[in-house]
C-alpha cells in the first residue's frame, strides 16, 4: 500500500470510532486525500456534527477514537473547533463544524470568503457521508465568473497608487524584511489571479509546483520565477523577478481598473529596476 493509502486507512478508523450519531459527515482533506502524501504527512479530517460542541466534548471524543497528546491551536471561541493529537504515532488534524456552521462556510465561499476550504473540500473524500459533501462538490463545481473576476481586481489593488520609484525603497541595505513581505504578498496574489483565471480554487501554497503544473494560463515559469525571487540574495535582481513576474500576470488578466493601472505602474517599475541594474 502507498503512504495515501496507508494513512487513509487509519484516518478511516478514527472515523468508524466516532459516534454516528454526533458525527454525520467526516471527510478527509489534505495530501491523503489528493493521493500525495509523503512521510512526513498527517492526517486531515473535517468533521461535521448535528450540533455545536465544545471543545471539551471534542476532545472526550477524540480521545475515545484513540489519539492521544490532544492539543487545540488558533482562534478559540467562534464556531469552529480544533483538535490535534496522535494515533499509532502519526499526527491529526480535526476540524469540528456544526451542520449549520458548514452550510455557512460553503455560502460564504461562493459569496467571495477566499480561503484553501474550498479546495480542500472539493479534493475531500467522504469516510462517513449522508450526502452533504457531495451536495457542497456540485455547489463548489462551478466557479462563478463575477467572483473571478472580484478576485483578479482584489489581488490586483496595491499595485499601484504611489510612485514606482517607490519599489527601491525596499531594497535600502538592512530592509531585507520588508523585502520579502511584499515578495511575498505579491507571490500570493499573482496565485490567486493566476487560480481564478482558471476558474479554479485557489489551494493553499504547499507542494505548488504540483499545483499549478496543470493550469492552462498561467506566465511561464510561474513556481521557477517566484522561487527566484524569494532566494535571490541581490535585493534589486529578487524585486525585479517579481515585479516582471507580476507584471505578466496581470497581462493575461481582463481590463478592469485595477488591473489597468497595475499593468502600466509594474511596467514602469520593472524599467526602473532594470535600468538601476545596468548601471551598477
Amino acid at each position: 500500500m502507498t503512504r495515501s493509502e496507508n494513512l487513509r486507512t487509519l484516518g478511516q478508523r478514527v472515523a468508524d470510532a466516532l459516534p454516528a450519531e454526533l458525527a454525520e459527515e467526516i471527510v478527509l482533506t489534505g495530501s491523503v486525500s489528493r493521493g500525495m502524501a509523503d512521510e512526513v504527512s498527517d492526517i486531515e479530517m473535517l468533521v461535521v456534527t448535528r450540533e455545536p460542541l465544545a471543545l471539551e466534548d471534542c476532545f472526550r471524543l477524540a480521545r475515545a477514537a484513540g489519539l492521544d497528546e490532544l492539543d487545540t491551536w488558533g482562534a478559540q471561541g467562534g464556531p469552529t473547533r480544533r483538535v490535534s493529537g496522535y494515533r499509532e504515532g502519526v499526527p491529526l488534524e480535526l476540524i469540528w463544524w456544526s451542520r449549520g456552521h458548514a452550510e455557512e462556510q460553503i455560502d460564504a465561499l461562493l459569496a467571495g470568503a477566499m480561503h484553501s476550504t474550498a479546495d480542500a473540500l472539493t479534493h475531500g473524500v467522504s469516510l462517513r457521508t449522508r450526502g452533504r459533501l457531495a451536495a457542497w462538490q456540485v455547489r463548489l463545481r462551478a466557479y462563478p465568473p463575477e467572483l473571478a473576476a472580484a478576485q483578479i481586481e482584489n489581488a490586483a489593488l496595491p499595485w499601484g497608487g504611489f510612485t514606482p520609484a517607490g519599489l527601491l525603497t525596499l531594497i535600502r541595505p538592512g530592509d531585507r524584511l520588508a523585502l520579502l513581505e511584499w515578495i511575498v504578498d505579491g507571490a500570493v496574489r499573482v496565485l490567486a489571479i493566476v487560480f481564478a483565471l482558471n476558474r479554479l480554487w485557489q489551494p493553499t501554497t504547499k507542494r505548488l509546483a504540483e499545483r499549478v503544473a496543470p493550469l492552462s494560463v498561467k506566465p511561464d515559469r510561474l513556481t521557477e520565477r517566484i522561487e527566484e525571487a524569494l532566494t535571490n540574495l541581490d535585493p534589486r535582481r529578487a524585486l525585479r523577478a517579481m515585479t516582471e513576474l507580476q507584471l505578466d500576470t496581470v497581462r493575461l488578466a481582463p481590463s478592469g481598473p485595477n488591473v489597468d493601472r497595475a499593468r502600466t505602474w509594474l511596467a514602469e517599475g520593472a524599467n526602473i529596476l532594470r535600468s538601476g541594474e545596468s548601471r551598477a
